[in-house]
């Protein structure tokens, strides 16, 4: 009950410990605290693939998830539920590595080929959800030889075990790319300008 009494007095608190997000509120200057949803993403994402919803909706699914979740616990803030979905052109999912030898599957698999990296984030209030905002982006991979990746994933794992599509782009991933259309901060996992914009539209940002 300390918890949740604390956290109702923020603006906004991020349903997620997400450290890249976390770090990307920070610095923009947009004071929040974060609590974890904790919720069974596994299950509700198999249940969605089992009902053939597009990537676009499962990335918007899941973070109207996690936002609904702490929103009813936490019913004096606004709440951001944030997904991140790799989608590659033949509409299959790829979720986050498993193991070293998993990521190097991906990237193997997405070696000279395209995706869609896709962020949605939504707010919630009072245990319904008031905004959303779903982010695009493609991703060109240039071919990667198999010395690249094993040197890549020397340096990079397990530090990208938490990202979908085995990358940072602020680091070494950027590597991997030939060509980005899209929004960087998407990339990093959160429409950060969308949600920007609507903090100050709300009063948490000034104008």
């Amino acid at each position: 009950m300390n918890v949740v009494t604390s956290m109702s007095q923020q603006l906004l608190v991020l349903a997620s410990q997400s450290a890249s997000r976390r770090e990307m509120l920070r610095a923009a200057g947009v004071p929040h605290e974060a609590l974890p949803a904790q919720v069974d993403e596994d299950t509700a994402k198999a249940s969605l693939l089992a009902d053939k919803v597009a990537p676009r909706d499962l990335a918007d699914a899941l973070a109207e998830l996690k936002a609904l979740k702490i929103s009813r616990l936490v019913t004096g803030a606004l709440v951001l539920g944030c997904d991140s979905v790799v989608a590659l052109d033949d509409g299959s999912i790829l979720d986050k590595p498993a193991s070293r030898d998993d990521a190097e599957r991906h990237l193997k698999l997405l070696s000279g080929t395209r995706h869609q990296l896709i962020s949605a984030a939504v707010i919630a209030e009072q245990g319904r959800p008031v905004w959303r905002h779903v982010g695009v982006a493609r991703m060109h991979v240039r071919p990667l030889s198999d010395a690249f990746i094993a040197d890549y994933l020397d340096a990079e794992w397990p530090a990208i075990a938490g990202c979908v599509g085995c990358y940072r782009l602020e680091g070494r991933g950027a590597q991997l790319f030939a060509k980005i259309d899209g929004d960087y901060f998407t990339i990093l996992g959160m429409p950060l300008l969308q949600l920007l914009d609507y903090l100050r539209v709300r009063g948490v940002l000034a104008s």
